[in-house]
């Protein structure tokens, strides 16, 4: 809870003590009348006199029907017909009833803070080898910053220096450790755990990860569901209902019924107003997607406003791009096939060798597979053959490594492989020497994602991508998915897109999960777009609605089922407020009910909703 939360909270507690005890006193004590009436009056302004005030203000805004009026006119009109106890026990009931209320919702702001507490003081500039404590808004784009062991790490960048354990709990969810090295990306937020790092600054402070997630966080309650938009829209005309049908209560019936008490009425219609307030509503919902929108971030997932967290119960089809998404977007040798005597050790140094120069992914996949210092030194007459491949004199051999058409315009006899990757060929004095194939791994959860997603509900799981056919259909029948499109550009992948959700139901919603900078006109495009946050592109994450913080797709379904979970508690409460209130309503209108009862219909409905949308917060998805 924050300062201010506390200090609210105390002061509220110590006028409701006061309150409670003139409230005991004048009930316990024989006093006179007039001295009784004064005590619980006291009691009732130091319980309600801020509800009584609210409710003033709102009228003089034209804002006449709320809880405040509501409670307001009930508790006037119990003192106005004697009934002093009643009045002055409603508003204290009802003050505990806020007491709790803002109690868990400060409850659920702190679970949240705490989460988002990731926000770094200072940063450590490395400054002619001497560090010096400055503020992370004062740092550059290049500039080398430190990080002891215990430290946040306050600003995106690459370690050029030194190698540690970080915890990434913070954004990704994750409670296992991740190790680190130079060459590696760390995001701001991170914690350093034992060894001294040095990072190199890539975005400045208010472009880093941390940034934007507080961003994220912070405006997400500002875009509400249709639920809390139905909820809002309904209390609007169901409270001047109410406040009508209580008055033709209180009138009517005496004027109408020979011998019919006007005070008895009265009270009836009291009663009636008190029942009928709808703060259960007007505070569980609400607190209900916050909570969800919590608990999801607490999971390493982002989500943007609680109208996006609702419509995941509607989503019907799960479109996915590959690289990146579902594989590893890390290209890796994964096989070596040597033809005409030669052997793999000596086909992959030849190849690396060959390679040495080269900046392209597949090249580089190549000489890390090698594992071993390029003594470039031996490579002479190096030259890059623009969509073919590489030429290059090694240990006074010519080496070829390339594609097909390179092979063909040196005119190599060589056996075409058709395999699901990247085959480069390679030939040594113009004799064909062998293939080594390149693949892109699948995630290690990629498959357990979409039998996940299947027994979710998802009807149909889709990838769209640029690769090969060959490539892309064979991931999508390891995964199981239902459809592919391949060797699309990336403005055919808006297009087929359309196409997919112009042929889903109406009402049903269509998904796109992404991470690159091409992926972003279709994930604004999507109904849901869900952009894979720790790796992925900025104008990925700009345009995605939901961001996965640690990119594992099996944080999906666990965003579904956090979906699910929160609209099951927010109907529950919905139900319930409303079936306990139509019942006392009947019983208050028949003379059944007394003030007390009124009170439970409103503060106790309405706490027990507020305690069951907590439960929210602290849902933690199963694992498929």
């Amino acid at each position: 809870m924050d300062a201010e939360g506390d200090e609210g909270i105390t002061e509220q507690i110590v006028q409701f003590a006061t309150a409670t005890l003139l409230f005991t006193v004048a009930s316990a004590f024989q006093f006179s009348e007039r001295i009784t009436m004064l005590l619980f009056f006291l009691s009732y302004l130091l319980a309600g006199g801020e509800v009584v005030l609210r409710a003033f203000k709102n009228i003089i805004r034209g804002q006449v029907f709320d809880e405040n009026f509501l409670m307001t006119i009930a508790t006037i009109g119990a003192f106005a017909i004697g009934e002093y106890p009643e009045g002055a026990a409603v508003m204290l009931f009802y003050q505990i009833g806020e007491l709790f209320q803002d109690m868990a919702i400060n409850r659920s702001r702190k679970s949240i803070s705490d989460l988002m507490d990731i926000r770094p003081d200072y940063a450590n500039l490395l400054v002619n080898g001497e560090t010096v404590k400055v503020s992370p808004e004062e740092v550059r784009v290049g500039d080398i910053i430190v990080v002891k062991p215990g430290e946040k790490v306050p600003l995106d960048g690459v370690i050029v220096q030194g190698h540690s354990m970080v915890d990434t709990s913070a954004l990704t969810g994750e409670s296992v450790p991740r190790e680190v090295e130079k060459g590696n990306d760390v995001l701001a937020g991170f914690i350093n755990n034992n060894g001294v790092i040095n990072i190199k600054v890539a975005k400045s402070f208010g472009e880093s990860t941390v940034t934007k997630i507080l961003d994220l966080v912070q405006n997400a309650s500002g875009r509400k569901a249709p639920t809390e938009n139905f909820i809002t829209k309904f209390a609007r005309y169901y409270t001047p209902i109410v406040v009508i049908t209580a008055a033709l209560l209180a009138v009517i019936p005496p004027i109408i019924i020979p011998g019919a008490s006007f005070s008895d009425w009265l009270y009836r219609g009291l009663v009636f107003l008190v029942i009928s307030c709808p703060c259960a509503l007007v505070v569980s919902i609400p607190l209900g997607f916050f909570g969800g929108i919590g608990g999801a971030s607490k999971n390493g997932i982002l989500i943007k406003g609680s109208n996006f967290l609702e419509a995941l119960n509607d989503v019907e089809t799960v479109v996915f791009d590959k690289t990146g998404t579902l594989t590893k977007g890390v290209f890796k040798v994964s096989k070596i096939s040597p033809y005409n005597g030669f052997k793999e050790d000596e086909l992959l140094e030849y190849t690396a060798m060959a390679e040495s120069y080269s900046n392209h992914p597949i090249a580089t996949s190549i000489i890390s597979a090698y594992g071993k210092e390029v003594d470039k030194k031996l490579v002479k007459e190096y030259e890059e053959i623009a969509g073919h491949g590489t030429k290059a004199m090694v240990k006074g051999k010519e080496i070829l490594a390339g594609n097909k058409r390179l092979m063909e315009s040196q005119n190599i006899s060589y056996q075409r492989q058709e395999k699901p990757g990247t085959v480069v060929y390679i030939a040594i004095d113009k004799k064909y020497a062998g293939y080594i194939l390149i693949a892109d791994e699948l995630k290690e959860d990629s498959k357990e994602a979409i039998r996940r997603l299947k027994d979710l509900g998802i009807k149909r799981t889709i990838m769209l991508t640029g690769d090969n056919r060959m490539v892309a259909h064979s991931i999508a029948e390891s995964l199981g998915l239902d459809e592919v499109h391949s060797e699309l550009l990336p403005q055919d992948k808006v297009s087929k897109f359309e196409e997919i959700a112009e042929g889903s139901t109406s009402k049903r919603r269509v998904a796109f999960v992404g991470d690159g900078i091409n992926d972003a006109p279709v994930l604004a495009r999507a109904d849901i777009g869900i952009a894979m946050g720790g790796l992925g592109s900025d104008a990925a994450i700009e345009a995605a609605d939901i961001v996965i913080m640690n990119d594992e797709p099996d944080k999906i379904g666990e965003a579904l089922m956090i979906a699910k979970n929160t609209r099951k508690i927010v109907w529950q409460n919905i139900v319930f407020a409303l079936g306990v209130k139509a019942i006392v309503l009947i019983m208050g209108a028949m003379g059944m009910a007394s003030m007390w009862a009124a009170v439970f219909a409103d503060v106790g409905v309405a706490l027990i909703a507020v305690l069951n949308a907590m439960r929210v917060l602290s849902y933690k998805p199963a694992k498929g």
